[in-house]
């Protein structure tokens, strides 16, 4: 008898680790468009290896001088979405990373077509993903958020295709160049051979202002904001002028102002908010 309840207890305790989260950060899929192989890191969770059903999907994508591995290590995206779905606050979903910082960085094509992320991500990592994992590939159950650099991929992105996305969190975001003079500065540091019509181009696709300013009365409620940046960070300005543009517009949308900077003691703050606030979209009412 005793071994048999001792028996009962492994396999119990095989079955919890069995249905526990996954995170692998070393993934890869090889891009024509860029003419390399790009890594990605993917969160699967806790049901996912017991269960047959698929799951809405979260791409989560990373700042400035990190790489797909960021909120792996810094985020501590698996302990915060495993305590949210635990909770309730947050459905069961599977999150993206892709890595913007090998080679080249950023979420964007470039202002002179010779580098194109921004189609990678759409053509071919979004597929990729999407045909691999077992995720609802629809708008409803798609969303995007990210920090500093990639918050600006976020307001790009769900920007560029509303139809793609339910809801976009941008946090600490870039914005783009705040007018075209910006544009003009930041692209010629990047490469001098850009010509005006090409930066003109760029500040006009790149500008979450610009975008937003010129949005049509069909695409205001297309997307679910939420937008949040610390009042002591450096991106504060271009996020409240985003803020402002949205109220002007009437464009619905959630803005937060919280103490901190840019940090990542502030984004691990913000990620149960942003998992709690897309998984409105995801559930079914």
């Amino acid at each position: 008898m005793k071994n048999f309840f001792l028996l009962i207890a492994v396999m119990g305790t095989h079955l919890l680790l069995a249905q526990g989260s996954k995170v692998f950060d070393n993934l890869t899929v090889q891009s024509k468009i860029l003419n390399m192989e790009r890594k990605y890191a993917i969160y699967l969770p806790p049901d996912y290896e017991t269960s047959s059903r698929s799951y809405p999907v979260l791409y989560l994508l990373h700042g400035a001088g990190d790489d797909q591995t960021g909120w792996v290590q810094f985020g501590e995206v698996q302990n915060i979405t495993d305590k949210a779905i635990a909770a309730g606050t947050a459905t069961p979903m599977i999150i993206v990373m892709p890595d913007a910082n090998t080679g080249r960085r950023g979420y964007a094509n470039n202002a002179t077509g010779t580098w194109l992320y921004e189609d990678f991500f759409f053509k071919e990592l979004m597929p990729h993903v999407e045909k691999k994992y077992r995720i609802k590939a629809e708008k409803r159950f798609r969303a995007i958020a990210g920090l500093s650099m990639g918050g600006g991929g976020t307001y790009a992105y769900a920007l560029h295709h509303p139809e793609l996305f339910s809801s976009a969190c941008p946090l600490s975001a870039v914005t783009g160049p705040l007018n075209l003079e910006a544009a003009k500065m930041q692209v010629k540091r990047a490469d001098s051979t850009a010509t005006d019509l090409q930066i003109e181009t760029y500040y006009k696709q790149q500008s979450a202002l610009y975008i937003i300013d010129n949005m049509p009365e069909t695409q205001k409620k297309a997307v679910r904001w939420y937008i949040d940046c610390g009042d002591d960070d450096f991106l504060y300005e271009g996020n409240s002028l985003v803020h402002i543009a949205m109220r002007k517009k009437e464009i619905p949308h959630e803005f937060r102002i919280r103490n901190g900077g840019h940090t990542w003691t502030y984004w691990r703050e913000s990620l149960p908010d942003v998992l709690a606030f897309i998984s409105q979209a995801f559930h079914q009412y």
